[in-house]
């Protein structure tokens, strides 16, 4: 009945897409007129347009004159029109949708519509990209059509200077990858003035491959961190509190199997005690499980860790007064590798030696939470409907297929499954060696790097015999099919192609631009590319090869003096020969049956099989596609790969023998389906934690704004100071209590602290009938009298500028330890769960009682800074800048995608094996977290420290 309904009123997204073709009818009636304008009253539009936006005409009612003029505009600077499909995804993405449009359909062409209509409003729009070398292409070939009508372009990428970024924010559209506009937004918060924030706002954002930006690389957060400040000797506490414990087994619970230590109940109340006879537990805390002591918490464990699950000479060695680690499976000293969390200072408290600071994290947010600051926030890609829900959920936005603009003509064949790896290595081999021979393009996908490389070296050392055509021998010209089927091969005479070694080219993910040549040389006849992932390598295959990038590298070869000197004639000349020869090979590789993908295996995800796939075909080309499998391969052999390989063996499946069936591929999108549904787990599970932080978040960077705006503080500050000392009175002379209650001691002591006030509270309190209302009151008359005198020292702008600084500052520090306690309540908070109790709403109850704990502080520690501070007038040296370190890590390996690549020609192996003698005279002194002498801005161990 639903295929029924389907067939006869559409799919939802069939009718959705159907609804916009009113609109591009309208923009198509209007290409007319937009040709007879001139090219200055073209770009005149988008004045006309802004000042009908002032008189109070919404976006909508300019949008089809808008688009219409971006198509003329397009054409005109780059000989590119927007086909209908391409109007539709421009009104998708106008709309807050994601636009999934097959590879080849022109996306980057599409986003120019809804970005220039949205830019009109000149709030400025972020394009996002996958890396830097497509923001740079595609700031630069689309920018033509921005400057064209009027409208400026910038791009910001890695290792630019802050004016430079805050002047390409200044721009009508701004391009860029996800990690530089998120950590811009990070770094803006941790600077002390507002004209040293580079970003205006989040209005509108585009993502380009919105799947691989918000899907994939969603599951790990953004974080900015930093030193610690010295905490040596609570390692060491912790540390020999922990060694006297142990030396009763029944205090912690070991599992050496799963690598995993806890204390048990009694030896948690054992370290409760020692912590609280040593005056350890944090200030008003009645046990070491308080939220106030989480960080305490983390650390003893973190010692108990050390203690009994790290092994000197097994783990790590002390090696010159430093611990370093071992690699378990080589053996092998991993210099430069520190254990995080705290684990490895516990280590290093453990065996003596010198504690260096651990990492804090400063500022982070996680790529979901970034992105739903846009006001309005639209995507494109060829993959997107697999996720569609959770688009949908998360970021709410709908997913719509767009029609390709012309039939696709690619044939999937069934996967074909073998036994062994080495079996169907040997199956792809012989594919490959097949397409090579007869000249038809081929695109080998792969899973990893290592894969990539491994298959590499196997076509390398290949010995290949390709059959080229067979004739029937004329002395059996009159045998029968069962006679010639007996014969087999004899009966023919066969013409071989034979060699060693099939020419191949390996796509490397850290050389982009020379990634576009080489994928735009992947569609020449006979062509053999190995790619790990093709998802946002922003080139299309086309068969036959690209003539612009031809004619760039062509540019480039001949140098920059002569490319210089190359008339617009020679250059024109040039274009047309490659033309072509570019035409030329396109109907060879089209005679051939046009491109080949070959999928190694299938990834955990639908979507980046898609994507492989869907690299032929593209604009109605003919093409192929296969995924060769083995029992072996990682998605097999956890789902199933055991049973499937027995059942072979029972089938007597021989060797090199593959099995293919319709129900298999079922079977396998059912299991990429459950990998598919567990990862979105992991990102719904990381988003609900971060969501508690988020608000929290949010209110401290608004707030921080917002003292940053103020020119006077003065107001905040008093009331600061007011409620510390009704804070202080409270907790000493509790409201209800009796005189002879009162902690007169404690309250004089905390004004001392506190106040820097030395007061007679306790001639104070002996006076009869006097009430706790009016100690305090004569403490605030006190402490406004002292802040006045202050004032009238240092002048009314001095002040303001200390308390504004001070403030500012002690928001920070106090923001940056309650993101640590978060950190350690979130490492923790899961063994809550053993107790019948949800670890997340436990988690939102504890963050809430931190957050509280964080204004009370920061009250205090203001009133006590401006208070006690000594005032000395003379010039201060100014203070050494914090060395930040940026991390994304990869969700599949774990490593720091941001961490610079330092030489590409040395393996990890090679690089740790370079002298102190291979760097310049007096480097090896520098202290691994300072700055590299090279002058690159980078930590010494994150740049040339690395290489030795």
């Amino acid at each position: 009945m639903l295929a029924f309904a389907k067939s006869l009123f559409g799919s939802a997204n069939e009718r959705k897409v159907k609804s916009m073709s009113g609109r591009v009818g309208r923009i198509n009636a209007l290409e007319a007129k937009m040709k007879t304008l001139s090219d200055e009253e073209l770009a005149h539009q988008t004045v006309l347009f802004r000042e009908r936006l002032a008189n109070g005409a919404s976006l909508d009612s300019l949008l089809e004159e808008a688009f219409a003029t971006v198509r003329e505009a397009a054409w005109r600077s780059l000989g590119q029109r927007h086909y209908d499909v391409q109007l539709t995804g421009g009104l998708i993405l106008h709309q807050g949708g994601i636009a999934e449009m097959r590879t080849g359909e022109g996306k980057t062409l599409v986003a120019t519509a809804p970005v220039y209509l949205n830019a009109l409003l000149g709030k400025g729009i972020h394009l996002i990209t996958v890396n830097d070398y497509l923001a740079k292409r595609d700031a630069e070939t689309m920018g033509r059509v921005y400057r064209f009508l009027g409208l400026t372009t910038g791009v910001i990428v890695s290792g630019m200077s802050p004016p430079a970024r805050k002047q390409a924010y200044n721009s009508d559209i701004t391009y860029g990858t996800n990690n530089e506009f998120g950590f811009d937004y990070l770094r803006d918060n941790l600077v002390y003035n507002r004209q040293e924030m580079v970003q205006r706002g989040h209005h509108f954002a585009i993502v380009d491959e919105v799947d691989s930006i918000l899907i994939d690389e969603a599951r790990t957060p953004l974080i900015i961190s930093g030193p610690t400040e010295d905490r040596s000797e609570l390692y060491k506490v912790l540390d020999t509190l922990t060694k006297e414990l142990i030396q009763d087994p029944d205090t912690f619970e070991l599992d050496e199997k799963q690598r995993q230590v806890l204390l048990s109940e009694a030896g948690s109340e054992r370290l409760e005690e020692m912590l609280m006879a040593g005056g350890y537990l944090a200030e008003d805390t009645t046990g070491l499980y308080d939220a106030a002591n989480v960080s305490l918490v983390h650390h003893a464990n973190q010692a108990l860790r050390a203690n009994t699950l790290y092994t000197p000479n097994k783990d790590y060695i002390v090696k010159d007064g430093e611990i370093i680690l071992i690699d378990e499976f080589t053996g092998r000293m991993m210099s430069g590798r520190r254990l995080s969390e705290g684990l490895h200072q516990a280590i290093e408290a453990k065996e003596g030696v010198a504690i260096q600071p651990e990492n804090q994290t400063l500022a982070s947010v996680t790529i979901q939470n970034y992105f739903r600051m846009y006001e309005k926030l639209s995507g494109m890609t060829g993959t997107a409907a697999t996720e569609a829900s959770e688009f949908g959920d998360i970021y709410k936005m709908d997913v719509l297929e767009v029609p390709t603009h012309r039939a696709i003509k690619r044939v999937d064949f069934d996967d074909e499954v073998y036994r062994t790896e080495a079996e169907k290595f040997k199956a792809i081999a012989d594919q490959v060696a097949s397409c090579f021979v007869k000249g038809q393009p081929i695109l080998v996908g792969t899973a990893s790097i290592e894969k990539s490389e491994k298959l590499s070296e196997f076509l390398d050392a290949y010995a290949y015999r390709v059959e080229l055509s067979r004739t029937l021998k004329s002395q059996y010209a009159n045998a029968d099919k069962k006679e010639l089927s007996k014969l087999g091969d004899e009966a023919y005479d066969i013409e071989y192609a034979s060699g060693k070694g099939i020419k191949h080219s390996v796509l490397n993910a850290r050389h982009h631009e020379n990634e576009a040549y080489i994928i735009a040389d992947a569609g020449v006849p006979g062509a053999v590319t190995i790619a790990t992932n093709m998802a946002g390598r922003g080139t299309d295959i086309q068969l036959g090869g690209n003539v612009d990038l031809r004619v760039q590298k062509w540019l480039e070869e001949i140098g920059d003096e002569a490319a210089a000197n190359v008339t617009n004639e020679q250059l024109l000349a040039k274009k047309a020969e490659v033309e072509a020869q570019i035409a030329d090979s396109k109907q060879k590789a089209l005679a051939a049956g046009g491109l080949f993908v070959l999928g190694t295996e299938r990834h955990e995800s639908r979507r980046i099989d898609n994507q492989l796939r869907g690299r032929t075909g593209r604009q109605g080309d003919p093409g192929t596609s296969k995924f060769y499998l083995s029992c072996e391969d990682d998605l097999m052999r956890i789902f199933a790969g055991d049973r499937l390989n027995a059942m072979m063996k029972t089938l007597g499946v021989e060797e090199g023998e593959a099995i293919t069936h319709k129900l298999l591929n079922s079977a396998i999108a059912t299991a990429q389906k459950r990998v598919e549904q567990r990862n979105y787990e992991i990102r719904k599970n990381l988003l609900k934690y971060d969501d508690v932080v988020n608000d929290q978040r949010k209110a401290v960077f608004e707030q921080r704004q917002e003292f940053m705006d103020s020119e006077d503080l003065s107001e905040i500050i008093e009331e600061f100071r007011q409620e510390t000392i009704s804070d202080l009175v409270e907790r000493h002379l509790p409201p209800k209590a009796y005189a002879e209650q009162w902690d007169v001691a404690g309250l004089k002591e905390s004004c001392e602290k506190l106040l820097g006030l030395d007061l007679p509270i306790d001639d104070w309190a002996a006076e009869e009938g006097i009430a706790n209302e009016e100690i305090e009151e004569r403490i605030q008359t006190i402490a406004a009298d002292t802040m006045a005198q202050r004032l009238e020292l240092l002048g009314a702008d001095q002040m303001k500028a200390l308390e504004k600084n001070f403030l500012l500052q002690m928001i920070d520090m106090q923001w940056r330890e309650h993101l640590m306690h978060l950190d350690h309540l979130r490492a923790v908070i899961g063994l809550r769960g053993y107790g019948q109790r949800d670890p997340l709403n436990e988690y939102k109850t504890e963050a809430f009682s931190l957050f509280e704990t964080l204004l009370v502080n920061l009250r205090h520690n203001t009133t006590r800074w401006l208070m006690t501070v000594e005032i000395r007038f003379q010039g201060q040296p100014d203070p050494e800048p914090v060395q930040f370190e940026e991390i994304h890590l990869d969700p599949t390996t774990g490593e720091n995608t941001l961490a610079p690549q330092l030489t590409d020609d040395l393996s990890a192996d090679q690089r740790e094996k370079l002298p102190h003698s291979a760097l310049p005279a007096g480097w090896e002194a520098t202290p691994r977290n300072g700055q590299c002498p090279c002058g690159s801005g980078k930590k010494f161990k994150h740049c040339h420290g690395a290489l030795i």
